[in-house]
């Protein structure tokens, strides 16, 4: 269960097997040999030991894990067994600047001779919080990483081992960077006491700055995704060659210059266990940690601008004695962190709210970086991470890192008030029709309101027909060129010639109707309006519908019998090219050719797609006809009725 303290007794051998139980196969660095042998108990103390050991097993979080009844969640990885080797192996893998530590579940930076002389900078913690922590392994940040099994802290004995391996490399100094929770205090404790017994430099700083608490207990602030910063001053000074007193007294001042706050929409869970807590549907929490302990409150789910605006504020609330105080005029880095699964077109919403919310309180945003830096497994939720900062600490920000994870941001403030590029010149105007009501102009206005009102009335017909095999939404999409052709009607009188009135007409569904329906009646009147310049005679319309269904077949890929509007299109210009005899009658072969593409609209129903979201469906689920084809013959057929229509004008 989650929060339980862990104790094992592990097999020697288990910190280098991956899942399968055979050997890594990835470079590993030999193990220092210690100058007296090891204990043979090896602890991984859970770092929600702290909420493991809190009396009140009254909290809401405890009675909804005993009564709540909750599946285990579906992962490619089912079982924790292995997976924190195996992610390490996987990362070093890809990566030829680290290297594994034979042994131990410890990464290093695969050059390590050049850090003698320099100070070494040792981080780590559980699993699961992907990059963190090896992802920031690289110069100008971290040395190397040791890593627990997933939410449990690294033995005592990988922590000695890689302060042994740098130390060896002959680093002038060893800073651990340690997140403020028991197990990992404890486990980083013991092995610098240890190794300071064997002579080493070795100082460790504890992260804590988590802002959710406005009355920390005895643990004190939770070390969260401001720890990462710390990496990136602590790296940065180290690369410029700083002794390990300036760095512990520069990391120390900017740790406590900085603060953090998470919000969560889901639950996370470790591999073969159920969710480690539950949410309503309509509920988020504030202010838990990343391995799901509890958090402050919980609140129905808030748009993401209202969402911030109450992170920000419960993060400088002066009544909360772990807020971070800032004034207007102050400067700060500013970290948008996706705590796992939060989709990125969120996570970039959620990172212009804040810049907006901080903007509103004359806070200068120096540098922002968004993405995923410290994360809870799957969780859906975010953390905001703010640094008081001066130009010495943008500096260290800004200072180059080759470590994989640390984005490669450019060096600027953010902010919304950026100066827009100005839209380019339009291209010179298309000749037009001199406005007016004459014959013409009525019987276009005519034909385009009975299409209009036809599309409308079969919007939900279409909306049915793509439910099963697209996303449902064929007419809403029609019915929203409907709406458009309408209001741009009412704007101004329609031109009557037919090359100027077709390409009007794509410039409004390019611009309005959305979708690929949009753009494929968009090539396809460009292509016949270009068709139709300086003609009128009834040949013209059949070249024009050639010509269209040329240019939709050229960019959309799809051919006839492959269940899409062309299906329905091409019937038809198989009727029209009757127009090409002589002394054809109009209405009647454009009858024919409404006949042609129903006839077809219908055949779909037994054709497998070809194209289209539709081919990705099974043609077993495809039982009715494609709702482009449906709605092209319903066009067809009522430019047919608008043009049978006695001429007058439309009310």
């Amino acid at each position: 269960m989650r929060g339980a303290a862990l104790a094992s007794w592990e097999d020697p051998g288990e910190q280098t097997r991956g899942a399968t139980g055979g050997p890594w196969r990835a470079q590993t660095l030999p193990s220092h040999p210690a100058p007296f042998p090891a204990p043979p108990l090896r602890t991984a103390v859970s770092s929600s030991l702290d909420l493991a050991l809190s009396p009140d097993r009254s909290h809401p979080r405890i009675r909804a894990l005993r009564s709540a009844p909750m599946e285990v969640s579906k992962k490619l990885v089912t079982t924790v067994s292995g997976c924190a080797d195996d992610a390490l192996a996987g990362l070093v893998a890809c990566n030829p600047g680290l290297r594994l530590l034979q042994g131990h579940r410890v990464v290093l930076r695969d050059d390590l001779p050049a850090i003698r002389g320099r100070v070494a900078l040792l981080s780590g913690g559980g699993s699961g919080h992907e990059p963190a922590h090896a992802g920031y392994i690289g110069k100008g940040m971290l040395t190397g990483v040791v890593a627990g099994a997933v939410f449990a802290s690294p033995s005592v004995g990988s922590v000695l081992a890689a302060i042994r391996a740098v130390a060896q490399a002959g680093a002038a100094g060893i800073l651990l960077i340690v997140k403020n929770y028991t197990g990992d205090r404890l486990n980083f404790g013991m092995a610098l006491e240890r190794a300071r017994a064997e002579g080493a430099n070795v100082r460790m700083v504890v992260v804590g700055d988590d802002c959710a608490f406005a009355t920390p207990g005895k643990a004190g602030r939770r070390g969260i995704c401001g720890t990462v910063l710390i990496h990136k001053v602590a790296g940065a000074l180290a690369e410029a060659g700083a002794s390990l007193d300036e760095i512990v007294e520069k990391v120390t001042a900017a740790a406590k210059a900085m603060g953090t706050l998470g919000l969560s929409l889901s639950p996370c869970s470790i591999p073969g266990s159920k969710p480690s807590f539950q949410l309503a549907e309509d509920e988020m929490e504030l202010g838990l940690g990343i391995h799901g302990e509890a958090g402050v409150r919980r609140m129905k789910v808030l748009p993401a601008d209202k969402a911030v605006e109450t992170m920000l504020e419960h993060m400088t609330d002066p009544s909360n004695s772990s807020h971070l105080s800032l004034t207007p005029g102050s400067s700060v880095v500013l970290v948008v962190n996706n705590l796992g699964g939060l989709s990125c077109l969120e996570l970039g919403i959620v990172a212009g709210a804040a810049v907006r919310c901080l903007e509103s309180r004359e806070i200068r945003i120096a540098r922002a970086l968004v993405g995923s830096f410290m994360t809870a497994l799957e969780m859906a939720g975010v953390s905001l991470t703010l640094m008081r900062v001066d130009e010495e600490l943008v500096g260290l920000i800004d200072a180059k890192t080759t470590a994989m994870a640390w984005p490669n941001i450019p060096a600027g403030p953010a902010t919304t008030r950026r100066e827009e590029v100005p839209a380019p010149m339009e291209g010179p105007r298309k000749p037009q029709d001199e406005p007016g009501i004459g014959p013409g102009t009525v019987r276009v206005q005519r034909v385009l309101e009975r299409v209009c009102s036809t599309l409308l009335d079969i919007q939900d017909k279409l909306n049915e027909l793509d439910r099963g095999a697209g996303d449902g939404d064929c007419g809403h999409t029609h019915a929203r060129a409907a709406q458009a052709i309408r209001e741009w009607m009412r704007s101004r009188p329609p031109p009557a010639a037919p090359a100027q009135l077709l390409s009007a007409l794509a410039d409004v569904l390019l611009e309005q109707m959305g979708g690929s329906s949009g753009v494929l009646y968009g090539l396809f009147l460009t292509a016949a309006a270009r068709s139709l310049q300086g003609r009128s005679d009834s040949p013209a319309w059949a070249d024009a519908m050639d010509a269209g269904i040329e240019a939709m077949q050229r960019y959309g890929g799809a051919a006839p019998g492959d269940r899409t509007m062309l299906d329905s299109l091409c019937a038809a210009a198989q009727a029209l090219h009757a127009l090409r005899s002589p002394g054809a009658d109009l209405l009647r072969v454009l009858a024919a050719a409404v006949q042609s593409a129903e006839a077809a609209a219908e055949a779909t129903r037994h054709m497998e797609a070809g194209a289209g979201r539709a081919s990705y469906i099974r043609s077993s689920r495809l039982e009715q006809p494609d709702p482009g084809a449906v709605a092209v013959a319903a066009v067809l057929g009522a430019v047919l009725e608008g043009l049978r229509d006695p001429l007058e004008a439309p009310h």
